[in-house]
């Protein structure tokens, strides 16, 4: 086979190849997803509540803000872990302050979501990040590792170890159920069965720690409950006095099984349903 009809078929392949993929930017959006090997896909409108409706979570609020607000000016801030009670407001907060940091200073941050599953090309996702002019909150929802999932090491490299370290640019927000990531029986097990039980569970232990905030969400009380119930009321005016509103939201959350943000969510939805008032 003669050079020439080498060099064509060359050529040939070269134009049946697709172009390798530009590098994701941060640009034509406010929140992207992260979809490895390297696409960031833009989020036109981020699913949210303002965050003056979230109630019952003031401390938690004001301190996820104000860190957050911080890192928006382009000062020193830290990771935060956002942990407890299923539906009381943990990633609604996130995004929330996001928008509120954009709100104060515009276009200051991107907020990229991280799947679970792909926490394992987290340090990819830096990479990509790492240089940017822009600042970018990566979030990760519902955050946890179950036994035999090595995964949580290379969280862990990312937040504080590792000869890069985090770029200056980026912050890792997540939520989970679990104040530690891990089962509690995942923890004991260690313990139980390692040559040396401390050191075994501290380096389950030891991924919480990497996160500067550990910021807990614990199950609200009735009062608390309706003054979420009143405040999505309000913000929606649902044409119903608030001695029958809160008769029906008590019904509500005793066939919920519990009170939380997301079950007084839940329940205006219906509300407005009934009454016939538009979202």
């Amino acid at each position: 086979m003669d050079a020439e009809l080498l060099a064509r078929i060359a050529a040939a392949l070269e134009r049946l190849a697709p172009p390798p993929p530009p590098p994701p930017t941060l640009e034509g959006a406010d929140a992207f997803v992260w979809h490895p090997p390297a696409r960031l896909q833009p989020v036109p409108v981020v699913s949210r509540v303002d965050i003056t409706l979230l109630q019952g979570v003031a401390r938690q609020k004001a301190i996820l803000l104000e860190n957050t607000l911080r890192f928006a000016r382009g000062l020193p801030a830290n990771n935060a872990m956002l942990w407890g009670a299923r539906g009381m407001g943990k990633s609604s907060l996130v995004k929330a302050a996001h928008a509120e940091a954009n709100a104060q200073h515009p276009g200051s941050l991107a907020l990229i979501e991280i799947h679970r599953e792909d926490i394992r090309t987290l340090p990819e996702l830096l990479n990509h990040l790492r240089g940017q002019d822009r600042r970018a909150l990566v979030f990760c929802d519902d955050l946890s590792f179950e036994k035999e999932d090595a995964d949580y090491k290379a969280l862990k490299s990312v937040l504080d170890g590792g000869i890069e370290g985090r770029p200056a640019n980026v912050l890792f927000y997540a939520t989970s159920n679990r104040r530690h990531l891990m089962p509690r029986d995942m923890i004991e097990n260690e313990r139980s069965t390692a040559i040396n039980p401390a050191e075994a569970v501290e380096e389950k232990v030891s991924l919480s720690d990497r996160f500067g905030l550990w910021i807990g969400f614990h199950n609200c009380d009735q009062d608390t409950f309706f003054a979420m119930i009143d405040g999505y009321a309000g913000a929606m005016n649902l044409p119903v006095g608030q001695e029958e509103l809160h008769k029906a939201a008590i019904e509500w959350s005793v066939t919920r099984g519990g009170r939380s943000g997301r079950v007084a969510w839940q329940f205006i939805q219906e509300m407005a349903g009934r009454l016939g008032v538009k979202a």
